[in-house]
């Protein structure tokens, strides 16, 4: 195959043979095609020709990547991948080879999409998930729960250290505290280790469940997945719309199933006690005293309270 400078020579002097040409010695001239003649010095100039076209791109997707548009905008040969050179000697030739790497934002991409796959959300915004904040981060957004932040934290380090835990967290404060946002934060750090999870606002699932009933394979395999993911969140428990066969077959069910297997999480408005009141009284059957008490024995035992104290941050 004839090398690209090899083609120049054959054409007529034109203004494009001119410019070509004067690629050509920029790329000559460029200091990585010195940096790979200094680590290959066996590569002489005739090699060198008859690769022009490989020195061309090694020497343009450096200068892409030097000046990055994001990968979304990526014009390399490979999104995300630029081309480095490589040369051998063998007795009687030189050859140089073409290597594609992954960069820096390709490979961070891959691990965010990775953490991201490990996670289920049920009507939760994924951002909430999906972005990855250091424990300062978190600590620094609002100093006064500063408590709550120390105890996730420790919970997370506990977890990757020994493995799932038997107990989970209930997250208890007023509106907009940031009880949903410090569950994402956990879930992202455990994510990254491997550890799967799902996040549920409770509000809008319950009402999904119900478009659920003309789907019953559908339904079961939601449920399925709660009871079995490593780490299970209830957002904003307490403010579903109950009715006894949410509170009895789906989460009474999950909580059973999950009791001395894997820990589960929860963030409500309430407290422990008012969330049994909550859980003895339906719309249908009214006080149900005794089933408000046997869904919290599932629950109490198998939390640690975090009280999340601060300013309401919703809409700023």
């Amino acid at each position: 195959m004839e090398s690209l400078s090899q083609i120049l020579k054959s054409l007529p002097d034109t203004e494009w043979k001119r410019k070509a040409e004067a690629k050509i010695q920029g790329v000559l001239a460029d200091p990585l095609v010195g940096k790979f003649r200094e680590k290959y010095p066996f590569v002489d100039d005739y090699t060198i020709r008859i690769n022009m076209n490989k020195l061309y791109q090694h020497v343009t997707e450096f200068k892409t990547c030097s000046n990055c548009p994001g990968l979304d905008n990526c014009p390399n040969d490979m999104t995300g991948h630029y081309t480095i050179l490589l040369a051998e000697q063998t007795k009687d030739h030189v050859f140089v080879h073409e290597e594609k790497v992954a960069c820096k934002k390709f490979l961070a991409k891959q691990q965010q999409d990775a953490i991201s796959s490990r996670i289920r959300t049920f009507h939760v915004d994924p951002r909430i998930v999906s972005r990855s904040f250091s424990f300062g981060d978190i600590l620094e957004t609002d100093l006064d729960r500063a408590k709550a932040v120390m105890q996730i934290n420790d919970y997370v380090g506990k977890t990757i250290e020994e493995g799932l835990q038997p107990r989970g967290l209930y997250l208890t404060g007023t509106f907009g505290t940031g009880k949903t946002f410090l569950m994402g934060y956990m879930l992202h750090q455990l994510a990254k280790v491997g550890m799967t999870g799902a996040i549920v606002y409770m509000p809008d699932f319950a009402e999904d469940l119900k478009g659920m009933f003309s789907e019953p394979s559908k339904l079961k395999e939601t449920i399925d997945l709660l009871k079995e993911t490593d780490l299970l969140v209830f957002d904003d428990i307490g403010a579903e719309n109950l009715n006894p066969w949410l509170r009895d077959h789906v989460i009474g069910a999950i909580v059973n199933h999950r009791m001395n297997r894997k820990p589960t999480f929860f963030t409500s408005n309430y407290a422990l006690d008012d969330l049994e009141k909550h859980f003895s009284f339906t719309n249908k059957d009214g006080d149900e005293e005794f089933k408000g008490q046997r869904i919290m024995d599932r629950i109490r035992p198998f939390v640690e309270v975090v009280h999340v104290t601060g300013t309401n941050k919703r809409g700023k």
